[in-house]
């Protein structure tokens, strides 16, 4: 009968320790009911910088986030219909746009990288160190395969901008379309030997597993700078403006930029973006 209380009592404790464990992680993670969801632009996923900053951005805050990562154009829209709190973009004709129709909050500059034209290693268009619209008319003349993204992304919507300098208008067999994001395009692409226009930092992230070489990069005209936009209850009700504010705040925040300035520096000897927080927009690529 005396060995019985001895059992019962190592019990209670494990109750207690676990129970104090469970608080103490509950301490530690995202506070309950505070999730936000960021409508972006694939390359921020591709590249792994979301995988980089979102766990930072949670342990600093308390928000949980969903990323639903589109392209540009649709990221754009899910904000227009009030289905996302904050958006990170890389279209800046189709943001200003975007922000003037009212229903958007505060835009910010955060970062940039560049745009570069890549292709088989045999460049059977000859545009290896051209400007980037003369690259895309030989392609164009020579009607060497092109995988376009299709997707009215950022990076979709600067293609455009490169065949309209030449009133070129992209059609027949070697002109392909995918509607898909730019690691998938990429994938496309190397497996055809077109040519198509990425992200340096999606390249980048996957060029081990391409055939694909930068042919065309350098130029002004494919300069990549991302957004943060703030989203309002002018857009829908079910839209978090203090959710993005604390999201926009830390991107453009002394952490985050640091962070992104950088990622991908070990790894492939160069930072895949360049933080530009509180810079003079106009003074990019300079």
């Amino acid at each position: 009968m005396q060995r019985h209380p001895v059992p019962r009592v190592l019990a209670f404790l494990t109750v207690l320790f676990s129970l104090a464990a469970c608080g103490s992680d509950q301490a530690a993670g995202p506070s309950d009911g505070k999730s936000m969801i960021l409508a972006t632009t694939t390359s921020t996923q591709d590249s792994g910088l979301l995988d980089e900053l979102l766990p930072a951005f949670t342990k600093d805050t308390g928000w949980q986030v969903k990323p639903l990562a589109v392209g540009s154009g649709q990221a754009i829209e899910l904000g227009r219909r009030g289905e996302a709190d904050v958006l990170l973009v890389h279209s800046p004709e189709a943001e200003e746009k975007f922000v003037a129709e009212g229903t958007a909050g505060e835009r910010r500059l955060v970062m940039h990288n560049d745009f570069v034209i890549v292709g088989p290693a045999d460049d059977p268009a000859g545009i290896h160190g051209l400007p980037a619209a003369e690259a895309m008319r030989k392609i164009a003349t020579a009607k060497a395969g092109f995988v376009s993204r299709g997707d009215e992304s950022g990076t979709h919507a600067r293609e455009k901008q490169l065949w309209e300098e030449d009133q070129i208008v992209p059609s027949g067999q070697w002109y392909r379309s995918t509607g898909q994001g730019m690691g998938d395009t990429l994938r496309v692409a190397s497996e055809t030997s077109a040519y198509t226009l990425s992200d340096r930092a999606t390249y980048l992230a996957q060029k081990e597993n391409l055939s694909l070489e930068v042919l065309s990069e350098g130029d002004e005209a494919l300069l990549n700078v991302y957004h943060v936009i703030e989203m309002t209850k002018r857009a829908g009700e079910k839209v978090q403006p203090d959710a993005a504010k604390a999201f926009a705040d830390w991107m453009v925040g002394e952490r985050a930029q640091k962070m992104i300035g950088d990622f991908g520096a070990e790894k492939f000897g160069q930072p895949l973006f360049v933080p530009d927080a509180g810079k003079d927009e106009t003074t990019l690529g300079n």
